[in-house]
């Protein structure tokens, strides 16, 4: 897997170089982070790969290549423990609803919906899961991708990488190859629209996504080569503001030691104060302590919405 983790970086750091804008314009901002925790996994290799809080307060996590999905609480001291949560999207009921008896984890966003019913994108396969929101048994959707086939390349791990919900419509990002947002409505579980979000003053046509959120009626972009979260407007498609996180993810307690050093947040939470980012290490230790390697989640306060003085 070390090599598709390069070959993702070096491609990302070609697209994020591309047409980069010379300074912050108005809807541009500088995010900070103002608390951060090292996330302590099960035994053996954990890639955080989404991030989904219930309307309990409780967080989920997805671990790439393992089911069910896990459960993190968050400590005081800057630190979480990651525990499975049996009761989400377990391997065998994964396995009942795809009709695959040696169906294999490749995980890789949640949502929710309205409803509280949970969402699961399989990368792979392409494959949408849903279960109650108490978790249980799940099934797969029957959706139709042959309206976006075009934009789907044969690699597979550059598929679908994030989801969000937003009303009775369900988006999919399409990562890389060519980096596509998808829209299913999900009462005809047909493909309504496609389009390129793209971060302002850059002008490629494949920008790779690597997880979406739905917030104050707007999609939120998680574009982690460019090191960018984007407010993208879903009527117009139209990039509202972008939201840059590069100096926290780079900061020398942050950094881990991996080719290149950048971008590789998968996990992307929005409320109505703070933006959260989760970093997949890919088992890469950080450069600050070269036996740690937990992955990390930041807490970043909204530089777009009013504070009380």
């Amino acid at each position: 897997m070390a090599w598709r983790v390069l070959v993702s970086w070096v491609m990302g750091m070609c697209w994020a170089l591309a047409g980069a804008p010379t300074g912050p314009a108005p809807g541009e901002y500088q995010l900070a982070s103002d608390a951060r925790w090292l996330l302590t996994p099960p035994p053996g290799r954990f890639d955080a790969s989404a991030l989904t809080r219930l309307p309990d307060g409780s967080w989920l996590v997805a671990n790439d290549k393992q089911a069910p999905l896990f459960r993190l609480v968050l400590s005081t001291n800057e630190t979480g423990r990651l525990t499975a949560a049996p009761e989400y999207f377990g391997l065998d009921a994964l396995r009942r609803a795809s009709g695959e008896a040696r169906f294999l984890p490749d995980l890789e966003g949640i949502a929710l919906d309205a409803q509280g019913r949970l969402y699961l994108c399989t990368e792979k396969d392409r494959w949408i899961f849903r279960t109650p929101g108490h978790g249980g048994e799940a099934e797969r959707l029957a959706i139709d991708w042959s309206p976006v086939r075009r934009w789907l390349g044969k690699d597979p791990n550059a598929s679908w990488e994030g989801i969000a919900m937003g009303g009775d419509r369900l988006y999919v990002a399409n990562e890389r190859s060519t980096g596509r947002i998808v829209v299913v409505d999900l009462g005809s579980l047909r493909v309504v629209d496609d389009f390129h979000a793209s971060p302002r003053g850059r002008d490629s046509r494949d920008v790779p996504y690597s997880d979406l959120c739905w917030q104050d009626g707007s999609l939120w972009v998680l574009c982690r080569a460019h090191q960018l979260i984007l407010r993208v407007d879903p009527k117009t498609h139209r990039t509202l503001a972008q939201f840059d996180y590069a100096a926290i993810e780079r900061a020398p307690a942050n950094a881990y030691s991996v080719p290149l050093g950048i971008g590789m947040a998968e996990g992307l939470w929005v409320d109505a104060t703070h933006l959260w980012v989760l970093i997949d290490n890919n088992g890469f230790a950080r450069k600050a302590d070269r036996k740690d390697r937990r992955p990390l989640l930041f807490r970043c306060p909204r530089p777009d919405v009013a504070r009380d003085p």
